[in-house]
Formats: structure tokens, C-alpha cells, sequence
């Protein structure tokens, strides 16, 4: 590989795809520790739940109090800032800012 500055050449696509593969991950775990959630928790607040009204399918949201709708969303937007400060050094490097 060759070298730039003293470091590694890094593949960009490769660093962002790997990066925004677990951006899911992330936010799923800092939700769980947020709101004191286990991982299945999780999974089944974010599933629809069906129920059959007059013979037809009917969808049921769970529901989420005000103060984990907040923290689902500060959580959110928590990530998405880690995300693009971490991509920074890319625009930088490019000439861009």
C-alpha cells in the first residue's frame, strides 16, 4: 500500500461502507442503554403488531412514551453527528471547507 503523510492509504469506499454498516448497530445499542431496553425489547417496539377488526388485518404501533420518543431521537442524531464529524477528515482532505 502506499503511504500519504506518514499513514496508510485507506480504501475510502471501504472506511464509509464499513462505517455506515453498524451505524444500525449503534444506534440500537445506545437506545437499548438508553431506555433500559434488553435487544428483544427493542425489536418488538419497532415490529407492527396486527389485530383482526371485522375479518380484516388491522395495525397496532407499540407505544412509546414522550420521554423514549425524545431519547430515540437525540440518540438518532447523536449517531448522524459521529457519523459526519467522523467523515470530516475526508472532506478536509479533499479540498472541500
Amino acid at each position: 500500500m502506499s503511504k500519504s503523510n506518514g499513514t496508510e492509504a485507506v480504501n475510502l469506499m471501504h472506511d464509509l461502507h464499513t462505517r455506515m454498516i453498524n451505524l444500525p448497530l449503534t444506534f440500537r445499542q445506545r437506545v437499548c442503554i438508553e431506555c433500559n431496553w434488553s435487544v428483544p425489547t427493542f425489536y418488538r417496539k419497532m415490529r407492527p403488531s396486527f389485530r383482526t377488526v371485522n375479518g380484516e388485518k388491522e395495525q397496532i404501533n407499540p407505544l412509546l412514551s414522550n420521554a423514549e420518543k425524545e431519547k430515540i431521537i437525540a440518540v438518532s442524531d447523536e449517531v448522524y453527528k459521529e457519523f459526519w464529524e467522523y467523515c470530516e477528515k475526508y472532506r478536509k482532505r479533499n479540498g472541500k471547507h
